[in-house]
């Protein structure tokens, strides 16, 4: 009993840095309305530029969100600006335009690749990492320290940008370019700054999950392939667009991976994963906490 509580509480910590992967891919789904098949790159990119952050000036890992944060934001905003926002306004009178979806896959292989040229293939970790390897015991149970972070960090998170979506001026304005684009332009609102806004946004929530997985996760140029598949699966589950759903979301793959292992092979663990998200697309297709307007 004391490994099955110890285990769902690693899943639940783990869980939620899944969720935080994914809140930055249902925030830009939830403005956009196109899916971002590049999310698991940038948040490669995040790791990358938190482990050379950390390595260069041997600040703690998390104190690199300093540097972390701001330059995501200011990458995701570019990258937004200046290869997607053309075909937005090619393609002005479709609501969900499919051509971005090809182009953030473009931008996936482009990055990966870019990556494994620059630095090659070789895993790297955090030298003279002050996290390694450190437990909370209580009882008999051991607690891992960086995911307990790593939960506090992503729970944060999503509360800030609830409450900035919900209580600002820019976030009103975000919130009502999701909801009908057309009425908000009329209303004086730049659509297309407030959609480089939430593509930056999207992409420091990124940089920060990065933040989160470094100090106990290799980091490789394909390392962002594992997150974007889990990250697509828990949108869909929690809801696409739902910021709740998406942590709530990730607790959910997080404790069936934790706990799956005591009573079957990890095998049967990723299939009852992928069950999961094709029986929650049959029956509910908008995923547990995804409505109409989740803004």
């Amino acid at each position: 009993m004391i490994y099955f509580i110890e285990d769902a509480i690693n899943g639940i910590l783990m869980g939620s840095i899944y969720g935080l992967t994914a809140l930055g891919l249902t925030i830009i789904f939830g403005v956009l309305k196109v899916v971002n098949f590049a999310h698991g790159s940038l948040l490669m990119v995040g790791m990358y530029v938190a482990f050379w952050t950390v390595s260069l000036t041997g600040l703690h890992p998390y104190l690199s969100l300093i540097i972390v944060v701001p330059v995501m934001y200011g990458f995701g905003y570019c990258l937004q600006a200046v290869v997607i926002k053309p075909i937005f306004k090619a393609e002005k009178n479709v609501r969900e335009p499919l051509t971005v979806i090809i182009v953030t896959t473009g931008v996936w292989y482009i990055l990966d690749n870019m990556t494994l040229l620059i630095f090659g293939p070789q895993y790297r970790s955090i030298q003279d990492n002050p996290l390694k390897g450190k437990m909370i015991e209580i009882g008999e149970m051991m607690i891992s320290v960086p995911k307990l972070w790593g939960c506090i960090i992503a729970i944060v998170t999503a509360v800030g940008v609830y409450w900035f979506l919900q209580k600002t001026r820019t976030g009103r304005a975000i919130r009502a370019t999701s909801l009908d684009r057309d009425a908000a332009s009329l209303s004086g609102i730049n659509q297309y700054r407030i959609y480089n806004m939430t593509f930056g946004i999207g992409t420091a929530i990124a940089g920060i999950a990065g933040v989160t997985l470094i100090p106990f996760y290799n980091i490789f140029p394909t390392v962002g392939v594992l997150f974007d598949i889990k990250g697509f699966i828990i949108v869909v589950l929690g809801g696409l667009g739902s910021i709740h759903g998406a942590i709530i979301g990730g607790i959910i793959i997080g404790l069936i991976e934790s706990v799956g292992p005591q009573f079957m092979t990890s095998t049967w663990t990723e299939a009852i994963v992928y069950g999961l998200f094709l029986l929650v697309l049959f029956v509910k297709p908008s995923g547990l906490f995804g409505v109409k307007y989740d803004w």
